[in-house]
């Protein structure tokens, strides 16, 4: 029997070898499965396939996230855009709104992958008094994000090789466009923040296309909400001293002392640390990049 009759006939399979269907389709992708995709290849709802998930994450057989799922190991390391996209949203908005307010019209920005960076770009499309501003990224989803701002924006994807859980582009070929540009500003996201280490990711390859955005730009601004404070992983994107300013939220006082002791300028969105996020001052709208 082929794999086309197989899924001709996964749509009046019982749950428990529908379910394993599940858990082999999903642990043999190199990232998140979508909902949609599952019932494509099942032959059934996508009803009946998220209840199959919160069946088999109950189970702990595989995890659902947000749009789908992925393999049970999946969540040790890098996690899927859709998965990060939901977690602390108001704070991200807030992160959003403070860096796009720190851009002006006629200049050059780049934009890194990740959750926070796309808030950032949400938050400049919003941003209407913009214009003639040319936008860099290596992110699928923020460029398709960005395109509602055309033509006020230009858009320029850099290349490269797509990686499906955060729907970036690395290495190689995406060196051939960011040589060639010299950026006002470049907004880097990560996975860890702290005095030590600086700036860094739990992914190599995505690591290294950080540092060739951040190469490009004349100033550092890293946008990363509390939770990645007092953080450090495996590969190392910009050291302290490297980074102008840090963009954050929902934080305090203890976690955002050091970095600022450190000579960083950082502002807190939200004000959650006790200081103002209205201040003009403290938020960087008086900031000349």
């Amino acid at each position: 029997m082929t794999d086309d009759d197989l899924s001709f006939l996964a749509g009046a399979l019982p749950a428990p070898l529908r379910q394993d269907r599940i858990v082999s389709i999903v642990e043999g992708a190199p990232g998140m499965v979508r909902t949609a995709a599952l019932a494509a290849a099942l032959g059934t709802s996508e009803v009946t396939v998220r209840q199959d998930l919160a069946a088999l994450d109950l189970g702990a057989r595989i995890r659902r996230v947000h749009g789908g799922a992925v393999r049970l190991g999946a969540g040790s390391g890098e996690r899927p855009f859709e998965e990060t996209a939901v977690e602390h949203q108001v704070a991200k908005a807030a992160i959003g709104r403070a860096a796009a307010a720190l851009v002006r019209s006629g200049q050059c920005v780049v934009l890194d992958v990740g959750t926070t960076p796309a808030a950032v770009a949400s938050a400049l499309v919003a941003r209407e008094d913009l214009v003639d501003v040319t936008i860099i990224t290596n992110s699928l989803t923020t460029a398709l994000a960005l395109e509602a701002a055309v033509p006020r924006f230009t858009v320029i994807v850099t290349g490269g090789t797509l990686r499906p859980l955060q729907h970036s582009l690395v290495a190689p070929f995406n060196g051939a466009v960011l040589p060639m540009i010299a950026a006002d500003l470049v907004f880097l996201g990560g996975t860890g923040l702290d005095v030590a280490h600086g700036l860094t990711n739990v992914n190599l390859p995505e690591t290294e296309a950080k540092r060739m955005l951040a190469a490009a730009a004349r100033r550092t601004v890293v946008v990363a909400d509390g939770s990645k404070f007092g953080r450090a992983h495996i590969g190392v994107v910009r050291a302290l001293e490297e980074i102008d300013v840090v963009v954050t939220a929902e934080t305090t006082a203890d976690a955002v002392a050091p970095i600022r002791a450190a000579g960083v300028e950082v502002v807190v969105a939200d004000g959650s640390d006790g200081s103002s996020g209205d201040d003009p001052a403290r938020n960087g709208r008086n900031e000349t990049a």
